[in-house]
């Protein structure tokens, strides 16, 4: 089997922010740092398995501090976990003020990507050599976040989900009313 380290698969993208890519409160848009976000995702596993790569799913995005038009975005991806076909990327963003030197930490998420041959078929990808703390960490972290997956969507399927008994006392914290 081929082996591969997540630093093979690293890809950086540094981007201008212009004013086109703003929102209505002058910010940037959400939308347009995920488009970003995917591409890297896309270049990262396409670089690590060797076969362009497609998104499965998302993992949480939160937006942690806004993005101003003129500012530099950088995006950093790597694969943390792979499977047989699919891969986690882990991307890291981070906006510059080119004028003061300032550095944010705008946010951080998780793409599953799998590998497609020429036909559109999965296709298998390199193991990943975990080579320090921080690799097994993150690789831990994706087999636990995969799981948690798996058994919300199993526990909230049509099949096996039922109201509980408390269901007001369950929800009186939310802002919701039953009306069923």
């Amino acid at each position: 089997m081929n082996y591969k380290t997540n630093r093979e698969s690293e890809i950086t993208l540094t981007e201008l922010m212009l004013p086109s890519y703003s929102n209505f409160s002058g910010k940037i848009h959400g939308g347009f740092i995920l488009s970003l976000m995917d591409k890297a995702a896309f270049a990262c596993a396409s670089k690590f398995s060797g076969h362009y790569s497609v998104t499965a799913s998302v993992n949480r995005v939160d937006f942690l501090n806004p993005i101003e038009v003129g500012e530099l975005v950088t995006l950093k991806a790597r694969v943390n976990y792979v499977g047989n076909t699919s891969m986690v990327v882990g991307i890291r963003v981070t906006s510059q003020n080119v004028q003061t030197g300032e550095v944010k930490h705008c946010n951080s998420s998780y793409f599953s990507m799998v590998a497609k041959d020429e036909n559109g078929k999965n296709v298998k990808v390199p193991g990943l050599v975990i080579a320090d703390d921080n690799d097994l960490r993150r690789f831990m972290r994706s087999i636990k976040q995969s799981h948690n997956r798996n058994q919300r969507d199993v526990e909230f399927s049509r099949a096996n989900f039922s109201i509980p008994t408390d269901i007001d006392k369950a929800l009186e914290n939310y802002n919701v009313k039953i009306a069923m």
